[in-house]
């Protein structure tokens, strides 16, 4: 169950992050191809998917093109990370409004 606060870690490389919006209580986090876990447990240590081993940043958040489903990463590591097989994109900074 996917929920707001929620903290995750990847199966394929160091990548950690926590759920900033959580668009769908049932939605499949990935990084790198395979599922997200709890952050105690233990890595699998599997291989990213062919194409989804872009890396994530620290600090930066992550999206979905809907916006249902925002990521925070708190750790950065080599794996991609999604929705289900649809890499989240980064999200950008919102642009502040102009002072004349």
């Amino acid at each position: 169950m996917v929920t707001s606060g929620l903290r995750l870690r990847s199966q394929v490389c160091t990548t950690e992050v926590v759920v900033v919006r959580a668009g769908s209580e049932d939605a499949e986090l990935t990084c790198g191809g395979h599922p997200l876990v709890a952050l105690d447990a233990e890595r699998a240590g599997l291989k990213p998917v062919d194409g989804l081993a872009g890396g994530t940043q620290i600090g930066k958040r992550y999206t979905d093109v809907e916006g249902t489903i925002e990521l925070l990463v708190t750790k950065a590591g080599t794996g991609s990370l999604g929705l289900g097989s649809t890499p989240l994109e980064l999200k950008s900074a919102k642009p502040l409004p102009a002072s004349d």
